[in-house]
């Protein structure tokens, strides 16, 4: 299993990337967010979905582990596959789909192209209590707030994959890292993770 492709930036357009590791060129669809988070950029890692089927092979690259964690929960719904998941994702950011899902906003859902009315509702009703469980919506107001980019992102989500590894939620990780960072933004992620230990514990 493929976890992310980390290396240099070769091609990329709204929909695909092509991403070069030691002479090896890996080929991903992506979505118009994670496009957005990589334009520009030389040297890019993406978080890696494998979709095999007994026709194709095709791997999904996202910017982000919460991009993926959504683009998986959406294709656990019935009617909603890999390329629907990656249209949804590239209308909405994982933050704007959590609030939409929790809110109950089919209508909103339903502007998404190729998504009818039962499909949103199927959404709504599948995803809305897995969100909450996994604390992803909890993520995403924290990380999407204003001073987001007064803290570093790198450290933030490596303490949070930490602390997540060590059996904490993801939910109460993130806000505690969130807090120390911002107080403290010099800090490595070895003194984040052992400050948060002492505060969600």
């Amino acid at each position: 299993m493929i976890e992310y492709i980390k290396g240099e930036l070769t091609e990329l357009t709204p929909a695909y990337a092509v991403v070069d590791v030691n002479g090896v060129g890996y080929g991903m669809n992506v979505t118009l967010n994670t496009y957005s988070a990589i334009q520009g950029k030389k040297d890019v890692k993406l978080y890696v979905f494998e979709n095999i089927r007994e026709d194709a092979y095709a791997l999904f690259g996202f910017a982000s582990k919460q991009e993926r964690e959504m683009f998986l929960l959406l294709i656990t719904v019935s009617g909603v596959g890999a390329n629907t998941a990656r249209m949804i994702l590239s209308e909405l950011t994982p933050a704007e789909l959590c609030n939409v899902i929790s809110s109950g906003n089919e209508k909103m859902l339903k502007m998404v192209k190729g998504i009818g009315l039962r499909t949103a509702q199927r959404i709504i009703v599948d995803l809305k209590d897995k969100i909450a469980a996994l604390g992803i919506e909890e993520i995403q107001n924290v990380t999407s707030g204003s001073h987001v980019d007064t803290i570093n992102k790198e450290v933030r989500d490596e303490a949070v994959g930490a602390l997540t590894m060590l059996g904490f939620a993801p939910a109460p990780s993130a806000k505690a890292v969130t807090a120390i960072l911002k107080e403290q933004p010099e800090l490595p992620v070895e003194q984040v993770v052992k400050l948060a230990l002492k505060q969600i514990k």
